[in-house]
C-alpha cells in the first residue's frame, strides 16, 4: 500500500522532503552532455527525477553547481553541490560532495543542515558504502563489483531497506555518453501499476525508510553515478547516438 503522509505528525524536515520522496519508486535519468562527448569538456551534471507511476513529466530535478576549472582538472573527483528541486524549481534539499582522493563522501542537507552522509569504503573490487543519519549508521551497501549494477541497502541484520539499480540504456548510450539511468526502489507498493511502474519489480523491505533516510539514498545514487559511471573524457568529434 502506498505510504500515507500525515504532515501534522511529521517534523518540519520530513514535511519538506515528503512531496518528492514519499513514492515507492523514483527514476533518475542523467542528461546527455554533448560538450563532453564531442570535446571532452566536463559539464555540470543534470538529472530528471520521475515518478515511475506517472512518467509523463518530471517531479523533480538534480542540478550540479561546481567550479568550471575544477571540473576539467579533477573530473569525477571534483567537489560540487547538487540542488534537488521539485518540478517548479523549488529546492527540497541538496547534496554536497567534497574533493576526494581515495574514498568519496557525500552529504545530504536540508535548509543548510546536514541530515545524513554516505561514506565510500575502499575495497580492491567490491563497492562498499556506509550510510548514516547523524552519527548513527542505518544501512550498508556491499556490491560485488565488476558488472553488477544493483546496489542494495541493508540494515545491521542484513535485511533489505531499499535498492538502487542502474539500468542498461542501450549500446549507444552506454559506450558514448554519461546519460545513466537509476531506479530507486523504496519498498512494496500495492497501488495500481501504470507507466514504467508496471515493469519495476516490487521490493520487500524490512521497514520503510524515513524521508531523511530516503534523501541519503538519493545522495548515494548521485555518488554512484560519479564514482563508477561517469566517463573521463569525450571523443573529440561529433557522434550520432542511437539508443536501443
Amino acid at each position: 500500500m502506498q505510504e500515507v503522509i500525515r504532515p501534522q505528525l511529521l517534523p518540519k524536515r520530513q514535511v519538506k522532503l515528503a512531496p518528492l520522496l514519499a513514492r515507492a519508486n523514483l527514476l533518475i535519468t542523467r542528461d546527455i552532455e554533448w560538450a563532453n562527448i564531442m570535446f571532452a569538456f566536463e559539464q555540470e551534471n543534470r538529472y530528471a527525477i520521475v515518478d515511475a507511476c506517472y512518467p509523463g513529466s518530471p517531479v523533480g530535478h538534480i542540478r550540479e553547481q561546481s567550479n568550471i576549472i575544477f571540473r576539467q582538472l579533477l573530473r569525477s573527483r571534483r567537489p560540487f553541490i547538487a540542488r534537488i528541486t521539485d518540478a517548479m524549481g523549488n529546492e527540497i534539499f541538496r547534496v554536497r560532495r567534497p574533493f576526494w582522493l581515495i574514498n568519496s563522501t557525500i552529504y545530504a542537507e536540508v535548509d543548510g543542515e546536514e541530515v545524513g552522509v554516505v561514506h565510500r569504503r575502499w575495497h580492491l573490487w567490491r563497492r562498499i558504502y556506509d550510510l548514516y543519519l547523524g552519527n548513527k549508521q542505518f544501512a550498508v551497501v556491499e556490491n560485488p563489483g565488476f558488472w553488477n549494477w544493483t546496489f542494495t541497502l541493508k540494515d545491521e541484520d542484513d535485511k533489505v531497506l531499499a535498492q538502487i539499480d542502474r539500468d542498461w540504456r542501450g549500446v549507444g548510450f552506454e559506450l558514448f555518453t554519461d546519460a545513466g539511468q537509476y531506479v530507486i526502489r523504496f519498498g512494496d507498493d500495492s497501488s495500481p501499476k501504470s507507466g514504467l511502474a508496471a515493469a519495476i519489480q516490487e521490493l520487500e523491505v524490512a521497514r520503510p525508510l524515513t524521508m531523511s533516510e530516503r534523501a541519503v539514498a538519493v545522495a548515494l545514487a548521485v555518488s554512484l553515478d560519479n564514482d563508477y559511471f561517469s566517463r573521463s573524457g569525450g571523443w573529440g568529434l561529433p557522434i550520432l547516438i542511437a539508443g536501443e
